[in-house]
């Protein structure tokens, strides 16, 4: 497995640049992380030049890159708006080709419509038949990249469209492309499965990404309100090898805060450093729950 981390644990905002992604990429590398999982808006409003530079960090800190999205409304695949939907679409086709000039094999997230979901349309029926057109069409563009795009399954607070593995598994087989594969979240799980471990076993070959947390956003083994063991046999036992990516969020306030829901500060008033001493002990627990023999 690739253990990863994303760049907006430090902070309340999802902004950023280079330059601070070079300060994340060094502290990952020095703490034992192989991925680091960027913003799908940030590369695509990335020019040539700062594409060769986001890549040099990457390989100068023997870092992949995963690319996760939570896409503005105005890029909604499931929109009832044809013209929304064109758009969107040529949103992610320009994302997938700027992430093989950085060498990321992971488009992950909620693609399929907008985050934060505003409930304005709730009709599943009619949101599938819309956007599965748009990902087949999105898919073929990703299979002749070498890129995956795995589809994030969110809970009920956040999406009407995919809230179980079992709807993944199928939306994925109706779209029917060999790079759209499933993104499941021990987070959200927590919220919809009944058990996560057979839903990991469901999943088998078609689970393409992973993101860990407690369930209140902590990082893993902050209050073990998951059974990091099972979850880690579970994924043994589908023989999974790619991305396990921390997505904790802990600092009250802005943009972060606002969107993931966090109301109260979980960090215990931590500084930077505190911060880093709280992440560095908690890839080595993973890892320990994850691969026991290694």
């Amino acid at each position: 497995m690739k253990f990863g981390m994303g760049y907006a644990y430090w902070g309340t905002t999802w902004k950023c640049d280079l330059e601070k992604y070079k300060k994340v990429a060094e502290k990952l590398s020095a703490y034992g992380f192989d991925m680091f999982e960027i913003t799908a808006d940030h590369v695509y409003h990335m020019n040539e030049t700062q594409l060769k530079e986001l890549d040099a960090i990457g390989r100068n800190y023997g870092l992949t890159f995963s690319t996760n999205s939570g896409p503005a409304k105005e890029y909604d695949l499931s929109s009832p708006d044809l013209e929304v939907r064109k758009n969107g679409l040529e949103y992610f086709k320009e994302i997938v080709k700027k992430m093989a000039l950085i060498h990321s094999p992971v488009l992950a997230g909620a693609i399929y419509s907008f985050w934060p979901a505003d409930f304005v349309e709730t009709d599943k029926e009619a949101a599938w038949e819309r956007s599965i057109p748009m990902l087949r069409e999105l898919g073929t563009a990703a299979d002749a990249l070498g890129v995956e795009c795995a589809l994030e399954v969110l809970n009920r607070n956040e999406t009407y469209i995919l809230t179980d593995c079992e709807e993944a598994i199928d939306y994925c087989r109706e779209i029917g492309r060999k790079s759209i594969n499933i993104l499941l979240d021990t987070y959200h799980m927590n919220i919809e499965e009944d058990d996560m471990c057979k839903a990991i076993g469901r999943a088998g070959s078609m689970l393409g990404h992973f993101h860990v947390g407690e369930a209140n956003r902590k990082l893993p083994g902050m209050n073990e309100t998951i059974d990091w063991t099972a979850v880690g046999r579970a994924l043994r036992d589908i023989n999974y090898q790619k991305g396990v990516v921390m997505e904790p969020f802990l600092k009250q306030g802005g943009e972060v805060g606002r969107d993931c829901r966090v109301w109260r500060d979980l960090s215990n008033g931590a500084d930077e450093e505190t911060m880093d001493k709280y992440l560095k002990k908690s890839l080595q627990y993973l890892k320990n729950k994850f691969e026991p023999s290694c």
